[in-house]
């Protein structure tokens, strides 16, 4: 669906229509990301898988890192899938009102749905490297445990903070465009500072706190110890970790609706 279907679309909707309006957007975001690929959804597949051998190459084989006695693929691949979730989200939902400064313009409807369809539209990559590493648990024998319930719960978590962050980046990058080459760079860093090629008991306790303000390491973790290693998960973090995502959601959509009314004149 074009940009100009999707604006005349929304000048005649209703309340009731703005899912419909999300999935189209969704919809069209995952048309043409995959629709002349060679490879497909497949991509989302390799993206993880790519930086796993990276990961296990350099942090395993050179580094001696441990992972705390699962094999390293597994151990890093399981942080990897929210992470790219994560990152990829945001890279591309930052650029988002931009992108379609034609509808944002031109009609009213409720713009978060802007950025919260490039989340959306994350979540199949996310399903798709998701059955990818069932099979390697399978080819692992690692088999599930009963806190493997817990997460569900790691996931809502991790797409509250994601859709928060994003709502926050898109708006600032309305007014200041120079904020999407400093959130790719972020990107980069923080990937570092997540416990995504190392485990959180490998951090000394001097620098901990730097890692568990970082509301991904609970996240990252919480997938690991719940699907891996068959635990429960560091409740301390986790507490931490839903309580600064709660805020960053809550603050980032109380600032997106205060903004997003100079949208349509600064764009």
């Amino acid at each position: 669906m074009t940009i100009a279907a999707l604006s005349e679309r929304a000048e005649r909707m209703s309340a009731s229509a703005y899912f419909e309006l999300l999935m189209n957007l969704t919809k069209r975001e995952v048309k043409g990301r995959y629709s002349q690929s060679f490879f497909g959804i497949a991509w989302a597949i390799v993206q993880p898988l790519s930086a796993m051998i990276v990961f296990t190459i350099v942090f395993s084989r050179v580094a001696n890192m441990p992972s705390d006695g699962v094999p390293y693929p597994l151990f890093a691949y399981a942080a990897l899938v929210p992470w790219f979730f994560f990152s990829n989200s945001v890279a591309s939902g930052t650029l988002s009102l931009i992108t379609y400064r034609n509808i944002v313009t031109k009609t009213y409807f409720p713009r978060e749905i802007v950025p919260l369809s490039q989340v959306c539209s994350r979540l199949i990559d996310f399903a798709a490297a998701s059955v990818f590493y069932a099979g390697f648990m399978a080819y692992y024998r690692v088999s599930l445990g009963p806190w493997a319930l817990m997460v569900p719960v790691f996931f809502g978590l991790l797409v509250l903070f994601t859709v928060g962050f994003t709502m926050a980046t898109s708006a600032i990058n309305v007014f200041y465009r120079d904020v999407n080459p400093v959130v790719q760079i972020a990107l980069q860093l923080w990937l570092f500072l997540t416990p995504v090629a190392y485990p959180l008991s490998h951090i000394s306790s001097r620098m901990r706190w730097l890692f568990v303000i970082n509301p991904l390491t609970a996240i990252v973790e919480g997938f690991r110890t719940s699907l891996i290693f068959g635990r429960a998960p560091n409740w301390s973090v986790v507490s931490v970790s839903a309580a600064i995502t709660i805020v960053v959601f809550a603050s980032a959509f109380v600032a997106f609706k205060k903004m997003d009314k100079y949208f349509a004149d600064v764009i």
